[in-house]
Formats: structure tokens, C-alpha cells, sequence
């Protein structure tokens, strides 16, 4: 599948191919998503939350307001419906994940994915202090 640069894209490269595009009866979208070092996405958020597994490579994923959670491959993160996050390559480090969430359902009202602004290295420091938050990224092996 083809490679395709980010919606609302951030610092730095990144592209996805896509895996899984959810068509009816499954909802399921799946996209591998690649990260040159220090790359990452915009902020944004997704209707029905989202599911983050590293493949290789060192990252992060934070959400506003958030601590800063180091991924590296094996880590599963999972962010909740409207959690405004993003996620990235550490700055030394390349990184690869699966991202995996679900379509709207039928007359669900959405957009799926808001893309927001870009993350700037203020932000990724501070967490992005200043914006709703409703919810937390937690790694799957934690308590939630």
C-alpha cells in the first residue's frame, strides 16, 4: 500500500499505509504509521478513542496536560474518545506503530479524527497545558 503524509501534519515525516480501512460490517481502521526522529503529529482527537502499538523504534505519546510516556516496541497505548493527544518519534529515534480506532458508527455525529495545531517543542515539554482534557493516555498494562 501506498505511504501517505499526515492530515495535520506536524514536525518532521511522517507517513502511513493503511492496513484496515473499516468498511462495513467492520469498523476497525488500522494504519502502520512511520516516524523519521523527532517527527510527530499534530494535536488531535478520535470519536471513538484510539489504540497505539509500538512495532520499533522509541517515541512518545502525550495527552493535553498530560505526563510525557516513553513507547518503545511491544508498548500498547490507549487514549479515550476525545482525548486530544499526540504522538511522535524520539528525537534520536526512528518509530514505527500500528494505530488502530474505530469509524463512526451509523449516525454517530463526529468528525472521526479533529486534527488541532501543531505540536511545538514548548508543548511536548509542558504537556500542552491550557486546552480541555478529558481523560489521560495510559499505557494497556496499567490500571485506568
Amino acid at each position: 500500500m501506498e505511504g501517505v503524509e499526515q492530515p495535520g501534519g506536524g514536525p518532521g515525516d511522517v507517513h502511513f499505509d493503511v492496513i484496515a480501512k473499516g468498511e462495513w460490517p467492520s469498523r476497525l481502521r488500522v494504519n502502520l504509521v512511520r516516524f523519521a526522529p523527532g517527527a510527530r503529529t499534530a494535536w488531535h482527537r478520535h470519536a471513538n478513542g484510539q489504540t497505539l502499538h509500538v512495532t520499533d523504534g522509541v517515541g512518545f505519546v502525550q495527552s493535553r496536560g498530560g505526563e510525557l510516556i516513553v513507547m518503545k516496541p511491544g508498548d500498547t497505548v490507549y487514549t479515550p474518545p476525545g482525548e486530544w493527544h499526540w504522538h511522535g518519534a524520539a528525537p534520536e529515534h526512528f518509530m514505527s506503530h500500528l494505530a488502530m480506532w474505530e469509524a463512526l458508527a451509523e449516525g454517530q455525529e463526529g468528525p472521526e479524527t479533529e486534527w488541532a495545531e501543531h505540536v511545538g517543542d514548548e508543548d511536548r515539554r509542558s504537556g500542552g497545558v491550557g486546552a480541555p482534557d478529558q481523560g489521560q493516555a495510559v499505557p494497556v498494562d496499567e490500571e485506568r
